[in-house]
């Protein structure tokens, strides 16, 4: 796929917009979004199902930026949530709710009863007792509420610790050992449509061995429950497929992966979901921030940029690494530098010993690969607005959310 950021006559493009121009005008920090880039990336996961019966529902927690969702929901996505307050960005996204998909091990009594009244698609249910709430909830509504269990195939990811949830250690899912006794009580409780079966086993995977594995294990116990007489009609096989943060990285292609898990599933009659996040917004979007100061301890030499962790956590909780190119492209020396932003905490670092462009104060730089657990993981820590954001059109663009002021970060207090 075409990469959305490139240089032209030495100046950083998203799409044909120049990045200096989009720093000057909203100021920085400030997330950008290619709003090709991430059409191009969801439709190579519905096109790749051919005439299978399927739903692409994009992950609402990998960026959930109303004119992104604007974006998917034009395009035909479903939307695959984990609380009700990504149902309401969805409906107000213009998201048709009998497209959304409700994940999580903590929906609340509250939550399941909004999306019962907004009509959602379904449950992905993660225990019996939440079976038993969903229940007695739309018993109380008089309505039926379709669900699947999430099932933990016990299939290891082989990611961060973090991001891996298909082991029996971790909270999500049902133990694939006990779950056709869950199917089997489920079955019996009144307005409930068990119908689905799901799973999830982890994120940024960059081998798709160990999904096709989970496939595999989840389309026996399709087969067995279906002996049993529970007809279940949708497999949704989560998300999680990697991106390339780093040269030399090779994630699976959304296609190929598609292609295997259809030959898999091929003469079962089953409707086949998929739910993923990074894979279509991760590699759209950039960061962009202004150096401050340059500065050096000792031997240490440091670069003190005005975005933080405040702005973009993945490097401090994941130690994760994005590449970080200068906007103004220039025939300089590299150094070996911390980039680190003003927050008064040690972990407050874009990134760690990397070679860099020789940049100086004033000079703007393009944190990749941005898109996705960027924007929605910011905070106001150290009484910091959160950053603008900005979706391109080929060589337009326009802000999708205002930067937020010192008012707001005492909005609602007394």
């Amino acid at each position: 796929m075409t990469d959305p950021v490139s240089y032209s006559a030495g100046a950083l493009l998203c799409e044909q917009a120049p990045l200096e121009e989009v720093a000057a005008q909203t100021g920085t920090p400030c997330y950008v979004y290619s709003s090709n880039a991430i059409l191009d990336r969801f439709r190579a996961y519905d096109c790749a199902f051919g005439a299978a019966p399927h739903k692409v529902c994009y992950a609402v927690k990998a960026n959930g930026n109303l004119s992104i969702l604007r974006l998917l929901a034009g395009a035909g996505a479903g939307f695959d949530i984990v609380s009700g307050g990504e149902l309401f960005r969805v409906l107000k996204a213009g998201g048709d709710p009998a497209t959304v998909v409700f994940s999580g091990a903590g929906k609340t009594a509250e939550e399941i009863g909004y999306a019962l009244d907004r009509r959602i698609h379904s449950f992905n249910a993660e225990s019996l007792p939440e079976l038993r709430l969903v229940s007695e909830i739309a018993v109380g509504r008089g309505v039926q509420a379709r669900v699947a269990l999430r099932v933990n195939p016990d299939v290891n990811a082989e990611t961060h610790p973090y991001i891996s949830t298909g082991l029996r250690e971790h909270k999500f899912g049902i133990d694939i050992a006990e779950v056709e006794a869950v199917y089997d009580e489920a079955s019996r409780l009144p307005n409930l449509l068990v119908e689905g079966a799901s799973c999830h086993i982890g994120s940024q995977l960059l081998d798709a061995s160990p999904v096709l594995e989970a496939v595999e294990r989840m389309l026996a116990l399709i087969d067995r429950l279906r002996g049993t007489g529970i007809p279940i009609q949708t497999l949704d096989l989560g998300g999680g497929l990697g991106i390339s943060y780093r040269p030399g990285q090779f994630p699976p292609s959304p296609s190929a992966f598609i292609e295997q898990v259809c030959r898999l599933a091929a003469g079962r009659d089953l409707t086949l979901m998929i739910e993923p996040g990074r894979s279509i917004v991760g590699d759209a979007g950039v960061l962009l921030t202004r150096v401050l100061y340059r500065k050096r301890n000792g031997s240490k030499e440091f670069v003190i940029v005005d975005a933080a962790m405040n702005d973009l956590l993945r490097p401090s909780l994941y130690q994760a690494h994005h590449e970080i190119l200068p906007v103004r492209e220039a025939a300089r020396n590299t150094i070996t530098a911390d980039v680190v932003g003003p927050i008064c905490e040690t972990g407050d670092f874009l990134a760690r010993n990397r070679e860099i462009a020789d940049v100086q104060a004033g000079d703007l730089l393009a944190v990749r690969t941005a898109g996705a657990y960027g924007f929605v993981l910011s905070s106001n820590y150290n009484g910091r607005p959160r950053a603008a954001e900005v979706l391109v059109e080929g060589g337009a663009w326009r802000v999708v959310r205002q930067r937020e002021t010192r008012a707001d970060l005492i909005r609602g207090e007394a």
